[in-house]
């Protein structure tokens, strides 16, 4: 199998691990009148974040690949950043969506990919993911009344 595709899983791998901790941290730390709600859509996103890392490292390796998992590879790798601290929960769930967007269209572009390598399988899985985050930002994005 190409090891562009293995690139572009191990990416979503860092991705995955990067956002499933920022969830995290903004799941313990969001304060205000918005708390109960953003308190329980973080930890159903980290949790979502969770399953991801966990399915596409084990695709991966069904494609004799190895996965990312050192938090060294995992920062190296992610193009979504950890989280500043202090964020207000408007600025949390806006960078949310702006991780979410980077994610999307890193997905688009691995679809491509297998796609191309007549890799349905992993096309699937991603085109599963994509649908998945259209959905959180078309959300998200209503929290913040755009």
């Amino acid at each position: 199998m190409s090891t562009q595709l293995h690139t572009v899983l191990n990416r979503q791998i860092s991705n995955w691990s990067v956002l499933h901790i920022k969830l995290h941290n903004f799941h313990w730390y969001v304060k205000g009148h918005q708390f109960f709600t953003l308190h329980l859509k973080f930890e159903e996103l980290y949790t979502e974040a969770a399953l991801h890392v966990d399915n596409l490292a084990e695709r991966l390796l069904a494609l004799g690949g190895k996965p990312t998992a050192t938090i060294k590879e995992i920062v190296e790798q992610a193009s979504v950043r950890d989280a500043e601290g202090g964020e207000s929960a408007e600025e949390m769930v806006a960078a949310i969506v702006q991780d979410f967007r980077i994610v999307i269209q890193e997905l688009k572009e691995g679809m491509k990919l297998a796609a191309e390598l007549q890799d349905e399988t992993t096309g699937d899985m991603l085109l599963g993911i994509h649908s998945g985050l259209e959905k959180h930002v078309w959300m998200l994005n209503s929290f913040l009344g755009k």
